[in-house]
């Protein structure tokens, strides 16, 4: 009676155990199914300018919600190495692939290879041209490049001397940007004094551009600078001979130190790039194609070879007026780092 008494509880505890198992993918796990899980691969070019970091964590942490695990690289400004880690992506048959890219046409075999493999591709934020990827997300480049030029042209004279400070010519957002820029200068008759491309968005070659070019620079009212990060260094060469409040310089991303530059009054303005958004969307659609699902809402883009699908996010200008409503009440950055540096901080608002 014992061993049967004993047999019958041990089939009654199997029972219960088997009873309170979900199964992978079945209704009441709270797990993704293993028809929802998808691998993405993510090869930034580097993580030198500040943005990019706040865009993958918030790639991640979207694409993980939907089920997928995703494998971030760092190329560390290398094309050698980001062709390499595609490459990988490709061997071990990852579900789709997001590029920040190194080089507008670099990539363009290795691309092709991908979607040759039936690995979508999307371009983030920078185009590979000519490789027909499966998507292109960024923000409207064009755009960008003409609230700076606007931005410049409202504050000095018409006719007057200008310095451009570009990014590299590798980067084709480089070459959008640059269009809208001047279009929005082209009635103007503003005269460049000198210009500069700097390789793999390094902030040192703009400050050793300035200190350089120094005599030239200091007969411009205003300079236009690629980004946030190459600014910080312009205006880092102009306060050391005391020229940074005279000199009216521009950027883009809304980094936070030029966000602190712009109520100090050494920055005139900068780009404002929701990048949450943009980096939600992306994954959104990242792991739409990753599991065959068709994208809605997606003008074209011709990325010199094919027409691909493409969404644009409209960028915002900010000034020091306007700063608080676009950079703080949306949560982009605190009103106490911003305000660090200027005396009184909150007590003074």
């Amino acid at each position: 009676m014992k061993k049967r008494a004993i047999l019958a509880l041990l089939l009654v505890l199997a029972f219960l155990l088997t009873a309170c198992r979900t199964e992978p993918g079945k209704p009441g796990n709270n797990q993704p199914s293993n028809e929802d899980h998808c691998t993405i691969g993510m090869s930034f070019d580097s993580f030198v300018i500040e943005r990019w970091i706040r865009d993958r964590d918030v790639f991640v942490s979207t694409a993980n919600g939907l089920g997928a695990d995703v494998n971030v690289q760092s190329a560390n400004g290398d094309v050698q190495t980001q062709i390499s880690q595609i490459k990988y992506f490709i061997k071990n048959r990852v579900n789709a692939i997001v590029i920040v890219t190194i080089d507008s046409d670099a990539l363009t075999p290795v691309i092709e290879e991908a979607e040759n493999a039936g690995i979508p591709v999307i371009c983030y934020d920078r185009i590979v041209r000519n490789a027909g990827s499966s998507l292109y997300i960024s923000f409207n480049n064009e755009a960008v490049g003409m609230a700076m030029g606007n931005g410049i042209c409202k504050n000095i004279s018409d006719g007057a001397n200008i310095v451009k400070v570009m990014g590299p010519k590798t980067d084709y957002n480089v070459d959008q940007v640059m269009n809208g820029f001047d279009k929005a200068c082209e009635s103007h008759n503003l005269k460049v004094l000198a210009s500069c491309n700097c390789d793999e968005w390094k902030p040192e070659i703009a400050y050793d551009f300035v200190n350089k070019n120094i005599d030239t620079v200091k007969e411009a009212e205003a300079i236009m600078c690629g980004n946030d990060a190459l600014a910080g260094e312009v205006i880092h060469a102009l306060a050391e001979r005391g020229l940074s409040r005279k000199i009216y310089t521009v950027g883009q991303d809304a980094d936070l130190e030029a966000c602190q530059r712009i109520v100090e009054g050494t920055q005139l303005m900068t780009v404002y790039k929701p990048v949450e958004r943009l980096a939600k969307l992306a994954a959104e659609c990242a792991v739409k194609l990753a599991k065959k699902q068709p994208l809605e809402n997606v003008s074209k883009f011709n990325d010199g070879k094919h027409e691909i699908p493409y969404i644009a996010i409209e960028p915002i200008a900010v000034f020091k007026d306007n700063i608080d409503e676009v950079i703080i009440n949306s949560g982009f950055h605190q009103y106490e780092e911003v305000y660090m540096n200027v005396n009184g901080n909150k007590n003074s608002k």
